[in-house]
């Protein structure tokens, strides 16, 4: 584009030379004074023009530009697609999650199969609107039925306070709270088995302290250890269960301390449950195998508490993710029998190290090089390793006492007042995992983990042949992961 000032500037250096020289030119060419007047006059004229059109195109330049800030903003790649208005006070984003995966059991009695399957297949909206309010939809089409995981609204009005209402993730484990594609294993432990996962309800959150403290206080209607509420249904009870969660990252603003990367909590929920199922349909190891569940007429009737402290650490390519869970219900076996308490816990211990030098972070690993092998770079290779545990409550396995009858008689009624099946569920499995995981783009992530899982049985258990818990787990899990 032309610039007017230089136009300016040329044309007001020749009228001044014309003007200069103008006594010269007159003598050498005996010109008259009415000529030079004249040529005082057409410079006039002409410094008029200049400046209109100076003007005309610096509106052009202006209507240009606010054209292009009202135009809508879309934003392609690696990981990301969104359309956002030209103030940014509106968008909409799509995301999406899948994971498909391979299991190998090396261990030779056990029943279960190995397979190929689609473990997650997620379509996600995230937005906001009038820079107050934000969305998250995400749907599930893996397993047997579409459903509904996340469908929240949140108010930002502070940072200190902001209001989120729908269905959520639960505030308290901090592996279940961390998102399903940037964790370290292919599977989370058996620690997050005691941990409620998403819910509906209100929750209140926020950061204060420039960023180092946050919090999360909700109420919701309540779901078992590791269970979802169901999407359609309204809650089975009039009791609630409330939720809180206090995190600190006390050295996150600094840029070069070694302690930037810490981050410390307590997180605890209680709730009540009127003759409700049991808090768990089932626990399951690292492969994804029952290894303990309530008998079928077991009910959760009373307090519920559940409690985690809970600690990671990243510095560079080092991350380290640790939690302790406590999980505390009040169940019966039948109407008829008394309210018995069961206290379960779990503990988890994981680590990762970025063998390619990228940062680690609870948030992901993003590889600085994309996989291109003529260009000699490979992505972002991890090597991950886990140690966790969870601890039934021995209790579970036996039963209160039978009075009368035969020994026969007694031993039935015996069988019909425990908890749990000591030939089917372990009383205490301890899990080990080696795994790597390769990053080749920013969107995309192959992991291996391999499994091992470690009964305790009951006094005097005797578990079939096949049987989940007959032999101990190993299993091999494998994953292609895209994730954007």
């Amino acid at each position: 584009m032309r610039n007017p000032t230089i136009s300016r500037a040329a044309a007001y250096a020749a009228a001044f030379t014309a003007i200069a020289f103008a006594p010269f030119t007159a003598q050498a060419q005996t010109t008259a004074p009415d000529d030079v007047a004249a040529l005082r006059e057409q410079i006039r004229q002409l410094d008029q023009k200049l400046r209109v059109l100076e003007r005309n195109l610096e509106l052009k330049d202006e209507t240009a530009t606010a054209a292009a800030k009202a135009q809508p903003k879309l934003t392609v790649g690696d990981g990301r697609l969104e359309i956002a208005s030209a103030d940014g006070a509106n968008s909409i984003r799509l995301r999406g999650l899948v994971q498909a995966d391979g299991r190998y059991y090396v261990d030779g009695t056990n029943a279960t199969t190995d397979t190929f399957l689609l473990r997650r297949a997620r379509l996600i909206f995230e937005g906001k609107f009038s820079n107050i309010f934000s969305y998250t939809v995400q749907t599930e089409f893996a397993g047997s039925a579409v459903s509904i995981l996340d469908a929240n609204v949140l108010t930002s009005i502070k940072p200190a306070f902001n209001v989120r209402v729908g269905r959520f993730k639960t505030p308290i484990g901090l592996e279940q709270l961390q998102s399903d594609p940037v964790a370290f294993f292919n599977e989370r432990s058996v620690a997050t088995n005691l941990t409620p996962n998403r819910d509906v309800g209100v929750q209140f959150e926020g950061a204060f302290a420039t960023n180092t403290l946050s919090y999360q206080l909700g109420v919701f209607n309540g779901v078992p250890d590791a269970g979802n509420a169901q999407q359609s249904t309204q809650d089975f009870d009039n009791q609630k269960t409330v939720a809180a969660r206090l995190f600190a990252t006390p050295f996150v603003n600094d840029k070069d301390s070694v302690l930037k990367g810490l981050g410390f909590g307590l997180a605890a929920s209680q709730g009540y449950y009127d003759g409700t199922s049991a808090r768990a349909s089932g626990y399951r190891t690292d492969g994804q195998q029952t290894f303990f569940s309530y008998e079928s007429t077991v009910l959760a009737d009373g307090k519920g508490i559940t409690i985690s402290p809970q600690a990671y650490y990243y510095y560079g390519p080092l991350g380290i993710l640790a939690e302790y869970v406590a999980s505390s219900t009040d169940v019966r076996r039948s109407a008829a029998l008394p309210v018995r308490e069961v206290e379960n816990v779990g503990w988890n211990l994981s680590a990762g190290y970025v063998l390619t030098g990228e940062d680690a972070s609870y948030r992901g690993v993003t590889p600085k090089t994309v996989f291109n092998p003529s260009a000699g770079t490979w992505g972002a290779f991890e090597v991950v390793a886990r140690i966790a545990a969870l601890d039934i409550d021995d209790t579970v396995f036996t039963a209160l006492p039978a009075t009368t009858g035969t020994p026969a008689a007694k031993a039935t009624q015996l069988a019909a007042r425990r908890l749990a099946n000591p030939n089917t569920s372990a009383s205490e499995v301890t899990t080990y995992g080696l795994g790597v995981n390769w990053y080749p783009a920013r969107a995309v992530r192959v992991g291996l983990n391999y499994f091992v899982a470690d009964y305790d049985l009951a006094p005097g258990a005797a578990p079939a042949k096949g049987a989940v818990i007959s032999e101990n787990e190993q299993a091999v899990v494998g994953r292609v992961q895209v994730s954007f």
